[in-house]
Order: structure tokens, then sequence, then C-alpha cells
């Protein structure tokens, strides 16, 4: 058997370092080069230098960025390139001295996790999973994408709800409001009062008594709650309509002040005012009147407490044009109709009504009355000061085997392109939806409903979602849907703080207990948020006293808000305007 011989290379001695020798040493240089591998390139070492990795086959996969210009995707030899890269330092040997040239070229690759961004999510580095690699995905960076694509997502749908109605037309300017009331040069202006001040009112009133229930309540008809979009119903128009008298007009109320029951006087429909005043857009007004030791809460004839706002708290205006019917007078007045219909429909067509203590006042004999009932209700403010309120009831219903008391309310669709939410597609699917658009868009109105409901201690508010036939068409409506909450948790979910309601009624019975026996406006300022408090002449708003609208350049102009805190300040800027402004009146005027 013959065997082969296995020749063992020879291995050369390398004296100056590890590695082979240098071809400059003749004594060797045969037997290195016979030694070499073919086609593998071989990097120099010496005693100073730092052993790296023989081979990095994660540089040309997991980080391209740092490949030297010189090197190629497809080049395979560049894992074995040392030329321009650093080598780990965890693999290397500490030396003592070594070439300054090489040392000015040589890096360390960096193991430790990218920094964190001072603003936007934070990136958690696992320091027990993957502890020698890098990570391959920037969590920061996916989140900022995410942002920046909800952002431009919300930008897109804002610009198309804003034009995809008018897309030819160019977008309205705001509506420069105007005063309810014309300010005459003889009324001189005593308060100011800015809605800032009311947010930090507060008082705690006691549990209120009821002094006499009158009218008569019919029963809410049940098959009204469940209308449907698909099934909706004809808005009938109906002639028993209720005439709400004022404060001092009520013969109830005269009566209740000549037995000395109460020291302020007032409406639901007043009181709601003034404790929602802070949500109002649109100019109102309230006469006061202080007789003795009394105070009467009145309205005008003609007041905008007579009719209905629509789309006040929103921020797309209304046409300016009075005879145009989206307008808000007319809006106002067609809700206004909407409500009281509304409030008749709904209820049980079958002649039973339940009667109570007294008629209705100031109702005309033989003349069909609506369903209404007047709660005069009496709530103590002070030791000596007590405030007696007309409190409004539209109808019954038994729940549970027990009778409650409702309120019956209606909000009107008039043309879906202003409120941006069409109750046809969206009612029956996202009632939610819909209701926090009015919330938007009619916040003061709904306020003012809860208030009343509060007042009047009902058991549940009906609200009636009601649209015209056709966009142009404001005489035909039908019915969508009607929904019942409970006013306190209504309330609750329009934030309606009960305490800071009658904070703001307190505080302006406080000032108008200080003012002296006469008559007085208290007017919402048309484009700021504040009211003010005129003393007027005593003939002013009966029916032999003329009101002459004056020309804008002749009315008198509220003062500067450089001192809106002092009110002597102000008081005395606006007597000196009146009196100035009277030297200019014509002698025929009232």
């Amino acid at each position: 058997m013959v065997f082969e011989t296995f020749e063992v290379g020879t291995v050369p001695f390398n004296s100056d370092g590890w590695g082979p020798p240098d071809a400059s040493d003749t004594s060797s240089t045969s037997v290195a080069a016979a030694n070499l591998l073919p086609n593998v390139p071989l990097a120099s070492f010496s005693r100073s230098e730092k052993l790296g990795r023989v081979a990095d086959w994660t540089r040309a996969l997991s980080n391209p960025s740092a490949r030297p210009p010189t090197g190629s995707k497809s080049d395979p030899s560049a894992i074995f390139d040392f030329s321009a890269f650093a080598v780990d330092e965890g693999f290397g040997l500490a030396s003592s001295g070594g070439n300054a040239d090489e040392d000015a070229a040589f890096r360390l690759v960096d193991g430790k996790p990218p920094p964190r961004p001072k603003f936007g999510p934070k990136w958690r580095f696992n320091q027990y999973h993957n502890r020698n690699q890098l990570p391959q995905r920037r969590d920061e960076e996916v989140e900022a994408k995410k942002r920046e694509a909800e952002k431009d997502r919300a930008r897109r749908d804002r610009h198309y709800n804003m034009n995809r109605n008018n897309i030819h037309q160019q977008r309205r300017e705001a509506a420069a409001f105007k005063s309810s009331v014309d300010i005459q040069p003889e009324w001189n202006m005593l308060e100011q009062i800015p809605f800032s001040s009311f947010s930090k009112l507060s008082f705690t009133v006691q549990e209120p008594e009821d002094l006499l229930l009158c009218g008569g309540l019919e029963c809410y008809d049940r098959t009204y709650d469940r209308i449907t979009p698909k099934a909706e119903r004809r808005l009938e128009r109906f002639k028993n309509r209720s005439f709400k008298v004022t404060t001092s007009d009520d013969l109830v109320i005269r009566r209740l002040a000549k037995e000395d029951k109460a020291t302020v006087f007032a409406t639901d429909a007043i009181l709601a005012a003034l404790m929602c005043a802070p949500r109002s857009v649109y100019s109102w007004d309230l006469v006061i009147q202080r007789v003795g030791n009394k105070l009467f809460f009145d309205k005008r004839d003609g007041s905008p407490l007579d009719l209905l706002s629509v789309h006040e708290t929103s921020q797309e205006p209304l046409p300016e044009g009075k005879d145009d019917i989206n307008s808000a007078h007319s809006l106002g007045m067609e809700a206004a109709f909407i409500n009281q219909n509304f409030a008749q429909q709904v209820l049980v067509k079958n002649g039973k009504r339940e009667a109570f203590d007294e008629p209705i006042p100031n109702a005309n004999e033989g003349e069909e009355n609506a369903s209404i009932a007047y709660r005069y209700r009496r709530w103590k403010l002070d030791d000596s000061m007590y405030l007696v309120a007309r409190c409004e009831l539209q109808s019954t219903v038994e729940l549970n085997n027990q009778k409650s008391y409702l309120t019956l309310n209606a909000l009107n669709e008039f043309d879906p392109k202003y409120s941006g939410v069409d109750w046809r597609q969206k009612l029956e699917t996202q009632r939610g939806a819909v209701l926090a658009n009015e919330l938007k868009n009619n916040g003061n109105k709904l306020a003012k409903w809860t208030a009343q409901a509060l007042l009047a201690n009902a058991d549940m508010m009906k609200i009636g979602f009601v649209s015209r036939v056709h966009p142009r068409d404001h005489f035909n409506h039908v019915i969508l849907s009607v929904l019942g909450y409970k006013p306190k948790d209504f309330a609750g979910q329009i934030n309606l703080n009960t305490n800071n309601m009658w904070g703001i009624v307190k505080s302006i019975v406080d000032l108008c207990m200080k003012l002296s026996e006469g008559k007085y406006v208290l007017v919402k300022d048309p484009s700021k948020p504040q009211v003010r408090i005129y003393e007027v002449p005593a003939d002013a708003f009966e029916n032999d006293y003329v009101e002459e609208p004056l020309p804008e350049d002749e009315q008198v102009q509220p003062p500067e808000e450089n001192n809106t805190e002092g009110g002597g300040a102000e008081t005395n800027e606006a007597s000196s305007t009146n009196e100035a402004a009277e030297d200019k009146k014509p002698q025929g005027r009232a």
C-alpha cells in the first residue's frame, strides 16, 4: 500500500510584527508569496495596530450610507476593505504608540442607540434584546410621518367643507350685527359689564317654592318618538297659539307683588337670557323697572326675545339682507313659527286637558288657548330678597306610573350647506354628530331651553328636528325626529353650570337694587362680549313714545375700552357725551 506524503508549507517567522512578513524582506519573500491565497486581499498588521473584524458582512447591507465612495454595491470585496472604515473598539487591543496619520484616520463603529429627539415620541432602545444590533426601524420617524399625514388629511377636509358648495364664490365676510334697540341721545350709560367677569361668579340657591300653577296641559303623543327621516311627518299649522305677556303685564305677578310675596319678578325666558348671556352673539335687550323696593325685568314689544335665534354661534355668517329667507331675522320668525306649531302637533288630540288651579292669565274670553301651564315659583336670593319667576310647561306624560311634565322645543334645518350636516342622511345613524353640530351652531338657544326647563323643574325636555321640504321653501316643513333628554343631564353635557347661572342673576339683581327708582335698559353689545345699562325716560317704549331712528353718525357711540373696570370714569365720559348730543338734539324730539 502506497502512502502519499503530505507536505506542510513553510511558515515564515515574522520577527517585526503579526502576520506574514513584508515583501521587502528578501529572505522570506518567496515563501510569503507562495503562501498567499489568490484573490484574497490581505492587510498588513503590526503590533502597534488594533485588530478589528476579518470581514464586515453587515456593512454593505445595513449601513449603506457609510460605504466609501470608491466602493460599489455589487463589489464583493467591499466587505474586506478596511482602508477607509473604522474597526470596533471592543475588538481592539490598547497600545502605547502608533502612527499619527493612521490614528487620525481611525474611527469607531457606533454601537449606541440614536439620540432621542427633543420633541415628538421617544424611541426606547431595548438593551436586553438584540444588544449588538442597531435598530432597523426608527419609530419616531414613523410617528412623525403619521402626524403629517393626519394634518394633511384634516387640511384637505377643512378646505373641502369650506368650498364644496361655493367653489366659484368668494367666502362671505362676517356680518356686522346691529344693536337690538337704538341708543337715544338722552340715555345715560351707567354700567358696562364684560362677559369675562361673569365666568367667575357662583351662587347657590335653595330649593324653590311653588306658589301657583295656572293653565292646562294635554298629554304627549309617544308615537312621535318613533319618527325617522324615512318616516317623516308633515308639520301642521294651528290657530290656538299662546301669547306670552311680559312680566309687569301679568295679572298674577301683579297680584303677587301687591301681596309682597317677593322683591324681584321676571319670566323664565328673561332669566334664561341673563343666565346664558356669555354664550350670546346677537344683540338683545331687557327693560328694568325699579318701583319702590320692587324690581321688574320686562321685555319690549317686538324684542328679539320674542323670536328664536338661528345659527347664532356658527362661524358661517348668514346673509345680511332682511328680505332674504336665510337672513337672521327671517330665520328667527320661521323658528318661532315652527316652535309654536310643533309644541301643539305632538300632543294627543282627544280633547282631554288637565286643568290646574287657575286659567291662563290675560287670556281672552272665548279664545282657544294652547296647551301651556304657568308655574309661578319663588327663590330665596337673600335674607330679605326673594325672586318670583313665571315658568312654562307645554305637556305631560305618564312615565313609570308617575306624571311627568315636559317642555317642547324644535330645532329647524334651513339649508344643509350652512350647517355642514344633512339631517336626512345623518340623523338616523349619527344622532350624536347632528346634536354636536347643533351645539356648535345654536349653543345659546339650546342653553336657554335647558335653563328654562331647569327653572320650571321639568322632568323631560323634548327636542324636535324640523327641516324644510326644500331649502328654498320656508313655508312647508317636515318633522324628522324627536329626542328626549333630562334637563340636568343635558346641562352637564353642554357644560351649563347652575351655580354660575344664578351667580350672574344675583350680580345683576344686586347692581339694579342699588339704582334709584326709574326705568333702565340692559343692552347686549352687538359686536363685543359685554352688556351695558342705560337710564332711559319713564315714557320710553310706551305707546305714546315715538322712538325715531337716528343716523349712524348721530347715534351715541359707547366709550373706548381703556378703563373697562372703572365704572365712574365711563359714567362721566358717557354723561359728557350725552350732554353734547343733547345740544344738537332738535326741539321737536320727544
